[in-house]
């Protein structure tokens, strides 16, 4: 059986107008983050988890900086 290439893994990103309120059914729920929801320096609101086979996923909220971030080149 080949094995697959080794590194950091799969990031999956997943948008959630109501991140903070899916955070805390989710942990609720027994999910385990390995970073609570918090701002980013870039715009973003994440919070971070990994799913069984240890890929990253993200759960995060971009609103207005997704499309209008004051480092856009224009």
């Amino acid at each position: 059986m080949e094995r697959l290439a080794e590194g950091e893994g799969v990031y999956v990103y997943f948008e959630c107008p109501d991140l903070d309120e899916r955070v805390v059914r989710l942990q609720e729920a027994g999910v385990i983050f390995d970073e609570p929801a918090s701002d980013r320096n870039w715009g973003w609101r994440e919070a971070r988890l990994r799913d069984p086979d240890g890929n990253r996923l993200i759960l995060y909220f971009a609103g207005a900086m997704r499309f209008h971030p004051p480092w856009r080149v224009g």
